[in-house]
């Protein structure tokens, strides 16, 4: 009788999909700037969106403060 090896190979499976790439493969990173770039020195920012204004404030304590 002769010794044979036999070789088991399970088929390929396609990589996993995280939860976030299944739902939104091409999603862009989300834009950053710095709180002190955007108020430039300043302690106020006045935002204009859709015909209405925010005011972006910050406090004495280095907390900022969205109004409309």
């Amino acid at each position: 009788m002769t010794a044979s090896t036999l070789t088991l190979s399970r088929p390929s499976q396609p990589p996993m999909l995280s939860a976030v790439e299944a739902v939104a493969p091409s999603v862009s990173p989300v834009r950053r700037i710095s709180s002190q770039r955007l108020l430039a020195g300043e302690r106020e920012l006045v935002i204009q969106h859709l015909g209405s204004e925010y005011h972006l404030r910050l406090t004495r304590n280095g907390k900022l403060i969205l109004t409309k």
